[in-house]
């Protein structure tokens, strides 16, 4: 497997791939960048296909997460793990502590938090073995809510400044993915008097939406040609291609998903289709944004700043449309001047 030569590596700092016998734990840990302070990005589980996918999702989101934390304006680097299973069948104490050991052995250059596959007990489960977790219970505790209303604000932002409009009200969302984030979002596109369409792998959050939101349900491969306003990716990423993409019916895309675009180059064909794109790494720092506050947490602060992401959304929009750039990549040098900016 290539590594320095890797299409995803990015002058990553550190890599480090855990195999734990006794507990079954096969994991990465990618510290990309600790100009800003230590490495922060949560932990994600997924059965992957193979190494390859794990180890290149890893790399995409370490990245991902040091131009996330740069642009919230957080003294926080980027990093990220993962660790090969399954979520539902996979979990144990032992894993997790074997897991919480390996970050431990990093000496405070990583925190780990939870991501998709993850929750709050099996941080606090690591956290037995390393003080170098976040989101911890009791403090800040899950970032769901508040990656939700930043996801919330982006979408509201997307419309302000594509439409002019500070209402979503009769606004048609398509919403992709109703775990812990994805239903948080609809909750408020709800509540702002938005119409839902949605799909998810699991009938039984399907049901509470059409129950208690209203919202359509349809197909998992039927939510790319939706006639919606905006397409909101709330699952795993990549879900803009070179197969979805032409199938967008929405004028807009803002969802809580990492890593939406499959290659960079898919945010330029968005430009060139008049779609408008919120960078992900932008619109959902709600999480991480509320993990900066665990030390002495503050709800209101938090959300406070949580808040900000609307603006910075608008000003990444303005730019794009000033220099013809994509928003990804006003997004992308905007993050690269703040680390740069800390490097001198």
């Amino acid at each position: 497997m290539a590594f320095f030569s890797h299409p995803s590596f990015d002058q990553h700092e550190k890599v480090l791939f855990v195999n734990d016998k006794e507990s079954g734990l096969k994991a990465i840990i990618a510290v990309h960048d600790t100009t800003l302070g230590p490495a922060v990005g949560g932990c994600r589980m997924w059965p992957y296909a193979n190494e390859e996918e794990a180890l290149n999702d890893v790399l995409r989101l370490s990245r991902g997460m040091t131009y996330k934390n740069a642009l919230a304006g957080l003294d926080f680097g980027g990093g990220k793990s993962v660790i090969i299973g399954d979520p539902k069948h996979d979990k144990s104490e032992a894993l997790f502590r074997a897991f919480g050991r390996a970050v431990d052995a990093l000496g405070g250059r990583y925190y780990s938090a939870e991501d998709v596959g993850i929750n709050t007990g099996d941080i606090m489960m690591a956290h037995q073995e390393t003080p170098y977790m976040a989101g911890l219970e009791g403090k800040s505790g899950d970032p769901s809510p508040f990656t939700a209303l930043g996801t919330f604000l982006g979408i509201k932002a997307a419309i302000k400044h594509q439409r002019g409009l500070d209402s979503l009200e009769g606004i048609r969302v398509a919403v992709q993915g109703l775990g812990h984030v994805g239903y948080y979002l609809c909750e408020h596109l709800h509540q702002a008097g938005a119409k839902l369409v949605v799909c998810d792998l699991n009938p039984e959050q399907l049901d509470r939406a059409a129950t208690q939101l209203g919202a359509e349900v349809v197909d998992l491969d039927a939510i790319y040609s939706q006639d919606v306003d905006v397409y909101a990716p709330c699952a795993l990423g990549a879900t803009i291609n070179d197969h979805t993409l032409p199938q967008l019916k929405a004028s807009i895309v803002a969802g809580c998903a990492n890593n939406q675009l499959a290659e960079p180059r898919h945010g330029q064909a968005l430009k060139e289709r008049g779609i408008l794109y919120a960078p992900d790494y932008v619109i959902n720092a709600g999480g991480i944004i509320n993990v900066s506050f665990e030390r002495d947490y503050d709800a209101a602060a938090s959300e406070a700043k949580v808040r900000k992401i609307y603006d910075t959304l608008l000003a990444i929009f303005a730019e794009s449309d000033k220099s013809g750039q994509t928003t990804g990549e006003v997004a992308d040098h905007m993050a690269q001047a703040i680390i740069e900016g800390a490097r001198k």
